[in-house]
């Protein structure tokens, strides 16, 4: 007999659609295998052939967590390029690093978490470094790009599948996991929405990430705009993947369920589709599941939607046609074309602020090199391990010659002296400074433990001199004079360990605190050393240095010997060059990063004592701010000032080829610089528009604003020309470069209505060119805006509105810097009254509001508006139509909680004041009163008391 060859199942041929292919999987699957896959980490199903899976990779500049890289600027910085082409190009590379390194490591995933599109609201933000922009437009078409690069260009297969995190307005670190969001409709649709839409409706996304707050009373992991929103923006199946521990916080920190099967029930019927949870371990998910089937709060329909939508993803990537996925050996990785990509990245995310005429440099100048950042080359936490490295003092060195370029960190170099008479020292630890914190790839970095090879700090009679690090805020790091960093492990010894701070808790942190004896009394040498990590105090034991135990009262009274001052030693430098380069900003592990915001906006105060030592030494001083987010510097302060992200590999190559001017600067900021911390609105505070925040409302003088950026060259701008037809505005101008050196420059279009009937923005990005020009060279730009863009989200109406009037363009170099301007006028919608007696006001659809935020109606939709901290609340809502003839004769209002509801016309005396008792925040009741109102009115409602309320109706 001849055995005969089993036919190829459908979901296995690559001539059927992708729906009938899942469709015959899924067929297949058994009941406990569909749940399986609802965890981050899915089984191999060895009967059908299938393999593990796993959602998640981290590629937000470079491949992250998976070992060596090549490493991009930050997403701030690729942001500052404002040139979509080339982060598509750093898509590209990354994605095809991810196939490369999967290639040799099935670790490496295919399904990336990347890029973070929340907009760069507030600058306090810790996590400012992921994003790309304050404004909606430039961080969707900055996203775009980066997901068009990420996904690839075959028609049917991508090169690795992006997730965009975080969904959805989520901008604080602090009590991230249990604060709320309260955003208003306009906001909610001009602003969050904005850029994840326009994202995916390009088609280059594969899911989303719902973040770990509240939007509205209600965790993102259960949010009703998945549904409503975001799954109609595109026909395709979208994956949406939990962030790690979220499922679990919806009931261990939020709170908001009772049972961890309701949590996980919910969360996977409003969208969430695989389980980010208890790292490797899938059973308590499973179980969840499980259990949620059990009580009847999900359906087998509702798991083979979820499993659908990620089946959907692994056959875009290919995983079922090796033969015909054209991405398989498509890898690439550490190319020469990768390195001189992140050379040009960097390049291009160089800001020029300020220019007094110092910059560029020539090429026989004497350079004084300075600061905290001048020779280090910093990673974040969602970078790969360096497989190149410069820094701002290396580049220099290349650049104009070691002979021309003198160095001083400007770090305190200090002795301690324990209460014994002896001194902290560092032991000899051959081979020691081998090996770079995460070289080795992890799933998870914050389960990577410190070093315990090493011995331990002790101590003797001369002790190790150390560099103190001061960060600002009293955090501090110390370092050996071999550039390794004081770290403890989890044992609770001092080694000298780490290459830089680093880890998901950092363990190379200190502060020094005055010791006090028992009657409170500081003593004038000794000084406590804590360590920020564990929080306990150091100690010196017979063993080594360590941290005191648990419970252990021990410490150590410490003195500081100060063998060199940081600032003489920049006086010393600076003194002698002909110019000074202070390279200053953060480490993105210490003072703003996941799980710390910042607190102010101000140069940390030693790296400010710094600055002003080199200006006294040296008038000629240029300023380059390496960092993560924007500072508040003194408006009168150095020659030149320039900004750069951390700019990941090539980063010191790029600055000095800035520097010199072999590179004319042209990067532009992607979010305001405020001139203080007082211009800043609370930082849990999300209406931007009643709060006016960011450059579109903000009414103040920036330090520098959004789309700022200086060049070697000149340009001028000429020719503008706009006109309307067939629903879109078409507006050309002309650029010449008017300088005598080649140069990029990036004209950016913007509009405002002149008239609105509604607050709208004092300006609003619409479209932007980066161009480069030879001297002399003129580009004519053309740019097309669909009237659309020009619209707003009518509350009156409950929809997009473009209104009627006129319209001003403005191009220029800045949304400062405007260089031409023109006015047309648009025939769009009329406003029209709120239709008040035939649909009610919902309570969230005010036009202004005072002491109220946006709460959850019920914990499936809708909202409801309550006093902040239960106290007192004003809400307007314009141009309310009660109606002629008679008009309205009384009012209903429906409302959880406890309080009064108090209503008024034109800024009149109350009318009507209504009562309302419920037993819960979810238990809705009505309250009836008399209103008597006719005609087109403004109708305020005053909140008193920790009521909800959610609609108020009319009748008459």
């Amino acid at each position: 007999m001849t055995a005969h060859t089993p036919p190829t199942p459908p979901f296995r041929d690559p001539q059927l659609p992708f729906a009938k292919r899942i469709d015959d999987l899924l067929s297949r699957l058994t009941p406990e295998e569909k749940v399986s896959f609802l965890h981050q980490f899915v089984p191999a199903v060895e009967r059908l052939g299938i393999a593990a899976f796993r959602t998640g990779q981290e590629a937000l500049h470079g491949v992250a967590w998976m070992g060596p890289a090549t490493v991009f600027p930050q997403a701030v910085g690729l942001g500052a390029t404002w040139n979509t082409d080339l982060v598509r190009r750093v898509g590209e590379a990354v994605s095809k690093e991810v196939r490369a390194m999967r290639a040799r490591d099935e670790r490496v995933g295919l399904n990336v978490w990347s890029p973070t599109v929340n907009l760069l609201r507030h600058p306090l933000w810790g996590r400012n470094e992921e994003g790309y922009s304050e404004d909606p437009k430039l961080t969707s078409a900055i996203a775009t790009a980066y997901t068009r690069g990420l996904r690839g260009d075959h028609p049917t297969y991508w090169r690795t599948a992006p997730v965009l995190k975080h969904w959805l307005a989520h901008n604080n670190e602090t009590g991230r996991d249990v604060t709320s969001s309260s955003v208003r409709p306009r906001v909610l649709h001009e602003y969050d929405l904005r850029a994840f839409r326009a994202c995916v409706e390009a088609g280059a996304v594969a899911g989303v990430m719902p973040a770990y707050n509240l939007v509205n009373g209600r965790p993102n992991h259960v949010s009703p705009y998945l549904r409503e929103h975001l799954r109609t923006w595109t026909q395709e199946e979208l994956l949406v993947c939990s962030d790690a521990g979220a499922p679990s916080n919806l009931v261990d920190s939020e709170h908001y369920f009772d049972t961890h099967e309701e949590a996980t029930a919910a969360a996977l019927v409003a969208g969430v589709d695989s389980f980010t949870d208890h790292g490797t371990d899938s059973s308590k998910i499973v179980a969840r599941v499980e259990g949620a089937l059990e009580q009847g709060l999900l359906t087998r329909a509702d798991i083979d939607a979820a499993v659908r939508r990620q089946l959907s993803v692994r056959f875009r990537l290919g995983e079922f046609d090796p033969l015909h996925d054209p991405h398989a050996d498509a890898g690439e990785f550490d190319s020469p074309a990768h390195r001189a990509l992140a050379r040009e990245a960097a390049e291009q995310a160089i800001v020029l602020l300020r220019n007094d005429g110092v910059l560029p440099l020539a090429a026989d100048t004497r350079i004084a090199v300075v600061g905290l950042l001048a020779d280090e080359c910093k990673l974040d936490w969602y970078s790969g391990a360096l497989l190149h490295r410069s820094t701002p003092l290396e580049g220099l060195y290349e650049r104009f010659g070691a002979e021309r370029v003198e160095f001083a960190e400007g770090v305190d170099r200090v002795l301690l002296r324990t209460s014994a008479g002896t001194f902290l020292k560092v032991p000899t630890a051959p081979g020691a400074v081998d090996g770079a914190r995460g070289a080795e790839g992890a799933l998870d970095p914050a389960l990577l433990a410190g070093r315990t090879d090493l011995p331990p700090v002790t101590t003797d009679a001369t002790g190790t001199e150390l560099a103190l690090v001061d960060w600002g805020e009293g955090v501090l790091t110390l370092r050996a004079p071999d550039g390794r960093y004081l770290s403890v492990a989890e044992d609770g010894f001092l080694r000298a360990s780490a290459d830089q701070p680093g880890g998901w808790i950092v363990q190379e942190t200190f502060r020094l605190e005055p010791q006090a004896d028992a009657d409170g009394n500081t003593h004038g040498d000794g000084h406590l050393l804590r360590h920020l990590g564990t929080g306990r105090p150091v100690c010196v034991a017979a063993d080594g240095v360590r941290v005191a135990g648990p419970g252990e009262e021990t410490s150590e009274a410490l003195g500081i010997v100060l063998v060199e001052s940081g600032a003489d030693a920049v006086t010393r430098v600076a003194a002698g060059a002909d110019v000074v380069v202070v390279v200053a900003g953060n480490d993105p592990h210490i003072h703003g990063r996941e799980t710390e915001d910042r607190t102010t906006l101000r140069l940390p105060d030693h790296q400010a004592r710094l600055l002003a030592a080199a200006r006294a030494a040296n008038a000629r001083t240029v300023l380059t701010l390496v960092s993560a987010y924007p500072y508040a510097i003194e408006p009168g302060g150095p020659d030149a000032v320039l900004w750069t992200a951390h700019g990941g590999q090539a980063a010191g190559t790029a600055l000095a080829r800035v520097l010199a001017g072999d590179v004319s600067p042209a990067g532009r900021l992607p979010q305001t610089w405020y001139a203080d911390d007082a211009d800043l609105p609370g930082l849990l505070d999300y209406d931007v528009i009643g709060a006016r925040q960011t450059y579109l409302y903000f009414e103040g003088a920036a330090l520098f604003p959004f789309g700022h950026g200086l060049s070697y060259a000149s340009f001028s701008y000429a020719d503008l020309a706009a006109r309307v037809e067939d629903g879109r505005a078409w507006v050309s101008c002309t650029v010449t470069n008017t300088g005598d050196l080649t140069a990029d420059e990036v004209p950016q279009l913007y509009v405002r209505a002149v008239d609105p009937s509604v607050v709208r923005p004092r300006r609003e990005l619409l479209d932007h060119r980066r161009v480069t020009l030879a001297p002399g060279a003129r580009a004519e730009l053309s740019f097309e805006v669909p009237l659309s863009a020009l619209g707003f989200w009518d509350v009156a109406q409950g929809r997009w509105r473009a209104e009627s009037g006129p319209y001003e363009f403005l191009v220029g170099a800045s949304s400062a810097d405007v260089r031409l301007r023109t006015t047309v006028t648009l025939e769009g919608e009329p406003p029209l009254p709120r239709p008040v007696r035939r649909r009610g006001l919902e309570a969230a659809d005010f036009d202004e509001q005072s002491g109220a935020e946006i709460v959850d109606r019920t914990k499936v939709s809708g909202d409801a508006v309550t006093p902040a901290a239960g106290g007192a609340a004003e809400l307007v809502y314009r141009a309310c139509d009660f109606g002629t003839q008679n008009g309205t004769t009384g009012v209903t209002v429906t409302a959880a909680g406890e309080g009064t509801v108090e209503l008024s016309l034109d800024g009149g005396p109350v009318l009507a004041t209504l009562t309302v008792a419920a037993a819960g925040p979810y238990d809705h009741v009505t309250a009836d009163a008399a209103l008597v109102a006719e005609g087109i009115r403004d109708l305020r409602i005053g909140l008193r008391g920790p009521l909800r309320l959610a609609h108020v109706g009319f009748s008459g």
